[in-house]
């Protein structure tokens, strides 16, 4: 399995009104990493793919994170077939490992220029092994 990892700071601008990670940040870090993890694949290529688009989110929270936590995020692709592939994102606390929150994300092929699904070609199967 291909994992990537980052690491983020919980900053005031984080937190709603309960003090807790605003659900609209945890969907940003999932969209963070996953960008982050496929430029590392391409590596400086990506004009040679075409692009992914998010089908849709699901996310469980475990627990809360609050300010200063330091956190880890780490992806995956846990299978893509045809035009999908889904992504795992798990959150969890740097200092002890603990899981706050994963994210699956089903992903769409896009052909850049016709907005249209395109079967995800066997270089990108192999590079998100």
């Amino acid at each position: 399995m291909n994992t990537f990892t980052l690491e983020r700071t919980v900053l005031a601008q984080h937190l709603d009104d309960l003090k807790h990670v605003n659900n609209v940040q945890y969907l940003y870090w999932v969209q963070e990493v996953a960008q982050a993890h496929w430029e590392a694949l391409t590596s400086g290529r990506s004009d040679e793919f075409e692009i992914w688009v998010v089908r849709s989110h699901h996310i469980e929270y475990k627990q809360a994170a609050q300010l200063g936590d330091v956190l880890t995020l780490t992806t995956y692709v846990k299978e893509s077939s045809d035009f999908l592939s889904e992504r795992i994102v798990e959150v969890s606390l740097k200092s002890n490992n603990r899981l706050l929150a994963r994210c699956s994300t089903q992903w769409c092929y896009l052909n850049k220029d016709s907005g249209k699904l395109e079967r995800i070609p066997q270089k990108v199967l192999e590079l998100l092994d």
